[in-house]
């Protein structure tokens, strides 16, 4: 982490994204059975505090925001899929997973647990939807509301298919909301059940129109390879599309609801 953190921070980094389930790696820490879900999970649990405290000196020395990587938590819901968020001048918060996947349910047992949480930064507004979450365009109309200008997915996925699910959802949420979203996903294998296999790109997106770019891509991660994948988001370009865009998806939002379903 302090390689990760130094290399960022040093090319100019001021927000660092960390993948969903990246902290499901400590549980090497303690060589659990890696066929033993279970243990890995506690094991998890029970070192994330100091993995985050360590993450938290890091934003410190470098002046930096980190969404560090999610893991298992407890919470009142059960065990919960949390994201610390962690501010340069020693504040920090979190964001759990709202809706869980089919396995996350069963056979894992990870609950969803709100709210949506607003994290307002010297950066800008954001929020935070993990992975699953960002393929609900009512969560992010949420975030929208509450005028976020960037919406952090961090990302966990086995597939392919998975990949693209994510990644067509940040640009959807991207277009519907007008707003600037980043995704970060774990690459590559690792012996515990839950991030066996992860295939993904980090990627940061936005709503094409004036004076963005014409694919809603700002910028794209090489598939499966892990590294950095940096942007600078200009927070006026996006404001003047919101008002004076070729489209206004952000205010029309409600325009839709004035259509009833009519069956012939």
């Amino acid at each position: 982490m302090t390689a990760w953190v130094g290399q960022a921070a040093k090319n100019g980094a001021e927000l660092l994204l960390f993948p969903e389930y990246g902290a499901m790696e400590l549980a090497s820490l303690d060589q659990v059975d890696p066929n033993d879900l279970m243990a890995a999970t506690r094991s998890v649990k029970a070192l994330m505090p100091r993995a985050n405290g360590f993450l938290m000196q890091l934003a410190h020395d470098h002046k930096v925001h980190i969404v560090a990587p999610s893991g298992v938590a407890d919470a009142d819901a059960g065990a919960v899929n949390r994201a610390a968020f962690l501010w340069p001048d020693g504040r920090v918060s979190h964001q759990d997973k709202q809706i869980m996947t089919p396995w996350e349910t069963s056979p894992w047992g990870i609950s969803g647990n709100g709210p949506l949480r607003v994290f307002d930064t010297c950066l800008g507004r954001l929020g935070i939807l993990i992975c699953y979450d960002c393929e609900f365009p009512l969560l992010a109309r949420q975030l929208i509301e509450a005028k976020v200008d960037l919406i952090l997915i961090p990302s966990a996925t086995e597939t392919m298919a998975g990949y693209h699910r994510v990644r067509i959802g940040a640009m959807a949420r991207a277009l519907e909301g007008q707003c600037f979203t980043a995704m970060a996903s774990i690459t590559g294998p690792f012996p515990i059940e839950a991030v066996d296999i992860s295939h993904g790109a980090g990627g940061v997106f936005c709503p094409p129109d004036v004076g963005l770019p014409d694919d809603g891509i700002v910028a794209l991660g090489t598939l499966d390879e892990p590294g950095w994948v940096y942007a600078d988001l200009d927070l006026g370009a996006l404001a003047k599309v919101r008002q004076m865009g070729g489209v206004r998806n952000s205010r029309d939002w409600p325009l839709q609801l004035r259509s009833a379903l009519s069956q012939e």
